[in-house]
């Protein structure tokens, strides 16, 4: 990537939220953690209904399988 792809990233962020920098500084990391767990949670479910909307006939667990699908980075081969 270049340095004018990357400028282009983050000229795109928001700003830093200090005050959140800062609480979350102060946690140990077994509770640092949560909020990201929690956002990928979000994330992961709210994927699942959009899949559920485009797919009705599709199963929870094959549902559940195209999320992960989709969330993994590792890709197995299929046989």
């Amino acid at each position: 990537m270049s340095k004018v792809d990357t400028a282009a990233i983050v000229r795109g962020l928001d700003p830093a939220d200090w005050v959140q920098i800062k609480l979350l500084k102060s946690l140990p990391p077994e509770k640092r953690i949560i909020p990201a767990m929690r956002a990928q949670a979000f994330a992961m479910s709210t994927f699942k209904l959009t899949l559920k909307n485009r797919y009705p006939n599709l199963s929870d667990s094959e549902l559940n399988m195209k999320v992960l699908r989709h969330f993994t980075t590792v890709r197995m081969s299929e046989k």
